[in-house]
């Protein structure tokens, strides 16, 4: 057995090494920062691996990354390390907890100023080694911006992210403008309501301004989930709510999001029969730059 084998087994066990799945991709995104979708994608991701779907969380906030910083972990080298070839996939995958991982983003722009086919090559060699994970959650910068679409379009499934800010509804809506070209479902999730009930209202009035104007967009109500100050102290204190605070208020209520979420992608996937995994996930990002 080579030495990174043996890493990798240690991580995630010798079945899910020789596991031969397809990795699904679900992008977590916003029009307009501040409204939570990173504090959702961490939560997310440990809930998910709660339920034994083993779940990894790549941050793709490029020149912004700061997941590790929010869940208190230190990684030592990142996506760009692999890239490079300064790294082997088990050097830079970091667990959170059982079936849980995080897959460091890069905090600088270098990562989009790589050409070279030899690279990528070895790259896809390599990457594809994560396709012992179920789904990959890539939190991704807020806004329209050309390397934030690039992300979203690659991915299998995006989550736009919105409060009841007229402005965030605004933002939301130029997002799924932008998405609409390439994409025929997107979630819409809201995200500090005041209650359920507001949280249909914000749906409702996006749902209908994108019905009248993309009409070959889908727009899936993911849910809404309230303000909440447990949320608040788990973002200062840098812990995931979920995992601390399981029966609080928010965790239940992203518990909901998660199974309509998680309900619809699943009868896509036994209808569509899509291919994935992290290869061709990578190919069509790489490819746009």
């Amino acid at each position: 057995m080579n030495h990174q084998a043996h890493k990798l087994e240690t991580l995630f066990g010798e079945q899910s090494v020789s596991k031969k799945s397809k990795t699904r991709f679900i992008a977590v995104t916003s029009g307009k920062g501040g409204v939570g979708k990173t504090t959702i994608s961490a939560n997310m991701c440990f809930l998910m691996a709660k339920r034994g779907i083993k779940t990894g969380v790549f941050d793709a906030d490029i020149g912004l990354a700061n997941l590790d910083v929010m869940l208190g972990l230190s990684p030592q080298k990142t996506i760009l390390n692999l890239l490079k070839g300064d790294a082997e996939i088990a050097d830079i995958i970091l667990p959170i907890d059982k079936n849980c991982f995080l897959v460091p983003g890069e905090s600088g722009n270098e990562i989009l100023k790589f050409g070279d086919q030899f690279m990528y090559d070895r790259f896809y060699s390599e990457i594809e080694k994560l396709d012992f994970l179920d789904y990959l959650i890539l939190d991704t910068g807020a806004g329209i911006g050309e390397h934030i679409t690039m992300f979203l379009h690659a991915a299998d499934d995006v989550i736009v992210v919105t409060t009841p800010d007229p402005a965030a509804i605004t933002d939301a809506y130029a997002m799924l403008k932008v998405l609409s070209a390439k994409k025929e479902r997107i979630f819409l999730l809201v995200n500090q309501a005041q209650d359920d009930l507001e949280g249909e209202r914000v749906f409702e009035r996006v749902r209908k301004v994108a019905a009248a104007n993309l009409p070959s967009l889908k727009l899936i109500n993911a849910g809404s989930l309230q303000k909440d100050n447990d949320v608040a102290k788990s973002i200062r204190s840098r812990y995931i709510l979920s995992k601390e605070a399981p029966a609080s208020r928010a965790s239940m209520k992203l518990e909901k999001v998660i199974d309509r979420i998680l309900n619809v992608m699943e009868r896509q996937m036994l209808e569509r029969k899509e291919d994935s995994g992290f290869n061709r996930f990578f190919k069509r990002l790489l490819n746009q730059f």
